[in-house]
């Protein structure tokens, strides 16, 4: 892996949009209403003390191009929406059967599976809603909500490829994983990306530039997630390990071996440095998020 200086990073600043975009979440559902246990299972799942990736990869994206932190919030805010849903849905019986998230029971084990089910498909509704409605620029809330559908759609055909019984295939393990990962993970980092940049007004080649800084940072995060799935306890991660090795799923360190995958993520990690190289200091943040999420221990 990197040998990176895991003390210089001063994560509190790397992280500092993610308590702007939970206040504005917590703004918008209290003013929004809903069934209060559906209004209080919906909380539980998206203010629950998570990284908040996404949303920052927005805000840092808008920044990185000279847009402002206010407009990119409700996209920000949206994308962590939807990716609440996701984990919400992937946790259940049917799907991974996780009784653990973030260190605290998974919602179906809180709230029961009816309510996770109808939460899940709120959150993802309530995303679009929240563009739609809080966005001044219909011009740009519409770009806006193509890329985050395009992001949810390429996610759950991710999840596909990932979870359900497939077609034989003659594609080599690691193209397959690295397939898999493009969208099960990497299509919402990828569109939190593209979301801010709209946000800021990138130019094409901006908005080209940091595609690339997120497809190679959706690889790097998933490849980090798998090696922490092996080398970490449940206590470190806040939920159950080794989890993918008995379901007998395709991971970076089942394909590659454990000192392979830590070299993959010193190159995708050199790679998503390199799409930044014609941005200025307003990128960063995004440098220094790429290097917290190449060490990261949870």
């Amino acid at each position: 892996m990197t040998t990176l200086d895991v003390n210089r990073l001063d994560l509190e600043q790397i992280t500092l949009p993610a308590r702007n975009v939970e206040a504005y979440i917590s703004a918008f559902l209290r003013h929004r209403p809903l069934p209060e246990n559906l209004k209080r299972a919906i909380e539980y799942s998206l203010l629950s003390g998570g990284k908040l990736i996404r949303p920052i990869l927005v805000i840092r994206c808008c920044e990185a191009v000279g847009g402002k932190p206010d407009q990119a919030l409700a996209p920000a805010a949206a994308i962590e929406m939807v990716h609440a849903f996701s984990l919400v849905h992937d946790d259940l019986p049917a799907m991974d059967d996780d009784d653990l998230r973030r260190g605290r029971p998974t919602l179906h084990k809180q709230e029961g599976e009816a309510m996770a089910v109808l939460a899940g498909d709120a959150m993802l509704s309530l995303s679009f809603e929240l563009i739609a409605t809080r966005m001044k620029s219909a011009d740009t809330a519409l770009e806006v909500i193509r890329e985050l559908s395009i992001g949810a759609n390429d996610m759950i055909a991710g999840q596909v490829q990932d979870t359900l019984p497939q077609e034989t295939t003659d594609q080599e393990p690691i193209d397959r994983l690295e397939e898999i990962h493009k969208n099960k993970t990497g299509a919402l980092l990828r569109a939190a990306c593209r979301m801010g940049g709209i946000c800021g007004g990138a130019a094409a080649a901006q908005l080209a530039a940091l595609t690339r800084y997120a497809q190679a940072v959706g690889l790097m995060f998933q490849a980090v997630d798998d090696l922490l799935d092996v080398t970490s306890t449940p206590d470190q991660l806040g939920k159950a390990v080794h989890k993918d090795a008995h379901l007998g799923k395709l991971t970076y360190p089942s394909v590659l071996g454990i000192e392979a995958t830590r070299e993959q993520i010193t190159r995708l990690h050199a790679q998503a440095h390199a799409a930044l190289q014609d941005f200025d200091q307003r990128a960063d943040p995004l440098r220094e998020l790429c290097d917290y999420l190449a060490v990261r221990q949870k």
